[in-house]
């Protein structure tokens, strides 16, 4: 595993040149090399990439996909389209990489321009315990969101990663 920075999701036109990157270096030190990525907002571009690499990436739009299985999530948005999708990783980060990012501590005026349009907020959990509970309303908290829980579980990245990597 060799991770790219998470905030890589921040700015997505940046995620397939990163990729690229790596994983050229990575095999030209004779590693096989798979995506764990998404799509995760590229609109395409990391295709390309998997492409022009002959390498393949993990199914799906967005990480969420892969967690909560693109049908549920489907229905999700079908049934309240400003759903906010939150991940254990996007709750234990929050403060750093919502808030922090983007100005909402120096400027919270900023919080209705930004989430205004959204009706609630989804955790898609998948370690779910208390003390994650408490940062995922929290998080929800900070951007005015009621907070529906989803438990998933790792079964669906699991199986994900198991045909990504045995393909």
């Amino acid at each position: 595993m060799h991770p790219l920075p998470p905030l890589l999701h921040n700015q997505p036109h940046l995620i397939a040149d990163e990729v690229r990157g790596l994983a050229r270096s990575l095999r030209l030190a004779g590693h096989r090399v798979a995506i764990g990525y998404a799509d995760c907002g590229t609109y395409g571009a990391l295709d390309d990439v998997c492409r022009e690499l002959g390498v393949e990436r993990l199914p799906g739009l967005h990480c969420y996909d892969v967690l909560a299985g693109p049908e549920r999530l489907a229905a999700y948005f079908e049934e309240q389209p400003g759903t906010y999708v939150l991940t254990d990783f996007l709750v234990r980060s929050f403060r750093r990489t919502v808030v922090r990012e983007l100005g909402l501590d120096r400027h919270p005026e900023l919080r209705d321009d930004y989430f205004g349009s959204y009706s609630r907020a989804v955790w898609l959990a998948q370690e779910p315990d208390a003390e994650l509970r408490a940062l995922a309303e929290e998080a929800a908290a900070t951007i005015g969101l009621p907070l529906t829980v989803v438990e998933t579980g790792h079964g669906g990245l699991e199986a994900a990663l198991r045909s990504l990597v045995e393909g």
